[in-house]
């Protein structure tokens, strides 16, 4: 994807505020993998045309509920198949048979392939071999003289054409291989009798530019001249989606997030795609989602709604020129606060007696009782005559009651007052009278 999966917007604002990512998880261990050794079936033939096929078996330990296995097939003359993948569900080992059939239209030739695996790990089987060798209908013609190929191309609608002509000086088998940008793409053998058309098309799915050439392999080792061509995908666009997950409703304290996830998925290509949130109606920033893969890919998004109040939110995301995806609601109901713990003073518990003494050392002792409707710590002071005699902190971790005390000089007075508080939550008083002369 040259100029990305999507347009890019003529002035993208800055990326919406994602104020929560998805939460943590454990990581899933990865699969085991392992490939048994490639079969070739038929390994030999003297008949043809013969299809010979190549098949592996794969196991794989799977640990998720789905598991993307990618693969190619590698081949003795060094090319390489290209990137295929199948998906295996549930947990635990699974196995799956991998197959690819070549069809040899004649001649001698032998060779391997063999199955490589490149996710989830990456792991390549035995080589299975194969020989075929039928000449002519079992019979090899060992005429000589000289074989030529020429290659011309015909390019379409984000395609080329690649359309080659096979000439020998008499009847024989030719073997022969379509080379693209220096990697074989197709190989085969026809029957060559004067002149023969064979033909190769590229599919590349997005703009494309090289060189293409026919290699004639036996008899006589040739090459055709190089076509150049220029593939031009004007209309390519892959198709980017998206879904929105719906958080579980919530019921109990707040204020409280809920965190929204997203999926954008790619059919292929690689490339950026451009997207926002609608949250309520309202449309947020455009973001960018980043595809560097082949095949089709996912991306995980989220968007987080943090409230202090019952209500709902929605949310669905908008591709760049692309759909819309459904609508989700959370939900969320909080539960009311309790009402806030009170502390007072039992004034009828209240009392201030005087000690018999000498003066001035006589004495005054207070009692008082704190009740609280619930948890709560309150500072409680004991006031004689203006000046603070006792401050104290009491903790409430339900509702109950305390007894306070002071015990104090009368600093020689005949009497006086006594002041009980609750710092910031009211106080009362009781007078006494000293005992001692006057």
């Amino acid at each position: 994807m040259a100029a990305g999966l999507l347009a890019t917007p003529a002035a993208a604002a800055s990326g919406s505020t994602q104020a929560g990512k998805a939460a943590a998880t454990h990581a899933t261990p990865r699969p085991a993998v392992s490939v048994s050794a490639t079969k070739a079936s038929p390994s030999n033939s003297d008949e043809c045309p013969v299809k010979v096929t190549f098949s592996s078996k794969v196991k794989v330990k799977a640990y998720a509920s789905k598991t993307k296995v990618s693969y190619r097939w590698l081949r003795g003359d060094g090319s390489k198949g290209p990137v295929k993948s199948f998906v295996v569900k549930g947990k635990g080992v699974k196995s799956v048979t991998v197959k690819e059939s070549s069809t040899f239209k004649g001649g001698d030739l032998k060779g391997w392939q063999a199955l490589q695996v490149l996710a989830p790990r990456k792991v390549t089987s035995a080589k299975g071999y194969f020989s075929v060798s039928c000449g002519d209908g079992g019979k090899r013609i060992l005429n000589t003289g000289s074989v030529g190929a020429r290659v011309w191309v015909d390019e379409g609608n984000c395609e080329a054409s690649l359309i080659g002509r096979i000439t020998s000086s008499g009847p024989r088998w030719v073997r022969y291989q379509w080379v693209v940008n220096g990697r074989v793409v197709d190989r085969d053998a026809v029957r060559v009798d004067g002149t023969r058309r064979v033909s190769y098309t590229i599919r590349p799915h997005q703009d494309l530019r090289g060189w293409a050439v026919l290699e004639v392999l036996d008899p006589a080792s040739t090459r055709s001249n190089r076509a150049y061509f220029k593939i031009e995908c004007r209309n390519w666009s892959p198709k980017v989606s998206a879904s929105v997950d719906t958080p579980a409703s919530y019921e109990g304290d707040c204020p409280v997030t809920r965190t929204f996830t997203g999926t954008i998925s790619a059919s292929y290509g690689q490339g950026q795609a451009k997207y926002r949130w609608i949250r309520d109606g309202v449309a947020g920033s455009w973001q960018d989602v980043y595809f560097s893969g082949n095949g089709y890919q996912t991306r995980t998004v989220s968007d987080s709604w943090s409230t202090s109040v019952s209500g709902t939110s929605k949310r669905a995301i908008e591709i760049y020129g692309g759909p819309t995806s459904g609508t989700v609601e959370g939900k969320v109901t909080c539960k009311p606060a309790p009402p806030a713990s009170k502390a007072w003073i039992q004034t009828e518990k209240t009392s201030v007696t005087p000690t018999a003494g000498t003066c001035p050392a006589a004495s005054v002792t207070g009692t008082g009782s704190i009740y609280a409707t619930g948890p709560i710590t309150v500072t409680v002071t004991w006031t004689l005559n203006g000046s603070v005699v006792k401050s104290e902190e009491l903790t409430f971790t339900s509702e109950g009651t305390r007894d306070v005390s002071f015990t104090s000089a009368s600093d020689g007075l005949k009497g006086g007052t006594v002041k009980l508080a609750i710092v910031g939550a009211g106080s009362t008083t009781a007078d006494y009278s000293a005992v001692c002369p006057a």
